[in-house]
């Protein structure tokens, strides 16, 4: 079988789709938190998935030859992909698949445009599951909202009387833990983990073990002191 020789989507340099529009994010410590949370903890849940694409805040264009059909979730997984590769864009003609899910972690400031513009948008690319996450939970009746995608339109996502909230294409329970969005395995009931999060606990483990190798050579010697 003759080996492909086309790029990989994403990663050919096009000036008529820019990985950046050179403005800084411009939100606060919450939301800059929440985001990294969620992407941290999905880029460890997929890393082994080389048909699944985890990505923050990077340009999904939707449209071929409009390069101003364009959105930059905050935090977004496409399924079906050819590879999780670094990409300098996620292009969808490329890719031949959009975003499953999204997240926006919204704002005052980004409020109107996440509820309404941006949620048109993402039913009109296809994007199966649509959620917002207020981690101050300033604005909205509840911090947490999910939608997906019936017949062309978001319908709203039940939520449980804890206020978690189910999603079907990750196969994940959402939970909203002060300014963060956890992520829970619905099979174990437990939180999944973020890379710093696994260091920490690998890092008590060690601690744990040498205070335990102390604690026994202390031991040891007050039995030698016994014995003499």
């Amino acid at each position: 079988m003759p080996v492909s020789t086309r790029p990989l989507p994403g990663t050919t340099i096009d000036p008529l789709y820019p990985e950046t529009d050179g403005e800084p994010m411009g939100e606060g410590a919450f939301h800059l938190a929440a985001i990294l949370h969620l992407y941290d903890a999905l880029s460890r849940l997929f890393e082994l998935r080389e048909d699944v694409y985890v990505a923050a805040d990077m340009f999904v264009y939707y449209e071929q030859g409009n390069p101003s059909a364009k959105r930059a979730p905050d935090v977004m997984v496409a399924k079906g992909v050819m590879g999780n590769h670094p990409r300098q864009s996620f292009r969808t003609w490329e890719e031949g698949v959009v975003p499953a899910v999204v997240f926006e972690v919204t704002s005052k400031k980004t409020r109107d445009e996440d509820e309404k513009v941006k949620k048109i948008e993402y039913a009109m690319m296809g994007v199966a599951e649509y959620f917002l996450f207020d981690p101050e939970g300033l604005g909205m009746e509840s911090p947490l909202r999910g939608f997906r995608l019936r017949d062309g339109q978001y319908a709203p996502l039940p939520d449980d009387t804890a206020g978690r909230m189910a999603s079907r294409e990750l196969g994940l329970t959402l939970e909203v833990e002060g300014p963060l969005l956890r992520l829970i395995d619905p099979r174990t009931g437990r939180r999944l983990m973020t890379y710093s999060e696994l260091a920490d606990v690998a890092e008590e483990a060690e601690e744990a073990k040498r205070r335990a190798a102390e604690l026994e050579a202390e031991l040891a010697r007050l039995r030698a002191a016994q014995d003499t």
